[in-house]
């Protein structure tokens, strides 16, 4: 099946870019979902979140996917049609009707008819490959959740007295940056990054996968509203055309990753705390947070 996302594999769920984590995608009764919710990792949408049953399948809104509808087996007749959100609904002859089976379904047969309710859903095989289908879905989708909920619970507390002193502005797009040249002390930055990261080299950042990948995320969006990349790289003095190139670029290799090679390149000397500085000064502290997962481990490596 086809998929948007590169990090979720399942295509049942899509990317939560506040948590870095795959999450079930929402499920409609009469619907099955589209591919990652119709999400790529990046926040792009390319579809919309549900596409209707096709004809002779069904969805009750307990699963992602619809299922063909069942037909009913010899010895009973269809008291209820298959439609979107409901299977075939079958009726026995060979036990008496009650007032509490009897429907309009079937109105052709005599009310002392030897027949029994039937759903082609619950019984014999059909009920048991449902039965084995459906469990470790609900098993997985409830264990995601609380995964996600963990996690998300773990990256609050840890951060929160590190985010509640930053002063949240709105990020201004503004012509002429100045470059970094030196790095600045910063006793905010000094309560943020454990000791030894912010002298660490610059290479640090390109070396842990992980917070590089959370880096791009956030970054890399050519989003008009907030300062990304190619702030970064003007204040690094990186001129607009080689900006746009690196941009033009980006389906082959991220900007910031190219950037960050370029700059560790030039000045190996320049570390992690030039870095973060220059996101202080961006107003990107939600970068600076992810820069607080580099630890002294890195450096031993």
């Amino acid at each position: 099946m086809e998929r948007h996302s590169d990090r979720c594999e399942d295509p049942t769920t899509r990317l939560d870019r506040s948590t870095g984590q795959c999450v079930p995608c929402s499920i409609k009764p009469g619907h099955e979902v589209t591919p990652n919710c119709g999400y790529d990792d990046y926040g792009g949408r390319h579809e919309s979140d549900f596409r209707e049953c096709r004809d002779n399948t069904y969805n009750d809104g307990s699963r992602a996917h619809c299922r063909p509808c069942t037909p009913c087996p010899p010895g009973y007749f269809i008291i209820g049609s298959c439609n979107s959100t409901t299977d075939t609904q079958c009726r026995s002859q060979k036990t008496p009707v009650t007032e509490s089976t009897t429907s309009q379904h079937d109105a052709t047969f005599p009310s002392n008819a030897p027949t029994t309710t039937y759903n082609a859903t619950s019984t014999g095989q059909t009920d048991a490959a449902g039965v084995q289908w459906e469990v470790p879905v609900i098993l997985i989708s409830i264990f995601l959740v609380l995964l996600s909920a963990c996690i998300i619970y773990k990256k609050w507390t840890r951060g929160r007295c590190r985010l509640l002193c930053y002063r949240r502005k709105s990020s201004i797009i503004a012509e002429g940056f100045s470059a970094l040249s030196a790095p600045a002390g910063n006793c905010d930055l000094d309560a943020i990054l454990i000791p030894g990261i912010q002298s660490a080299p610059l290479q640090t950042v390109l070396d842990n996968l992980d917070v590089l990948e959370e880096l791009v995320i956030l970054l890399d969006p050519d989003n008009q509203k907030v300062k990304n990349t190619r702030h970064l790289a003007s204040h690094w003095s990186f001129p607009s055309t080689q900006i746009n190139y690196i941009y033009s670029m980006k389906d082959i290799k991220s900007p910031l990753k190219a950037v960050l090679e370029a700059v560790a390149s030039r000045h190996p000397d320049w570390t992690v705390g030039h870095l973060a500085t220059l996101l202080r000064k961006m107003e990107r502290n939600d970068a600076v947070a992810v820069l607080a997962q580099l630890r002294t481990e890195t450096l031993a490596v």
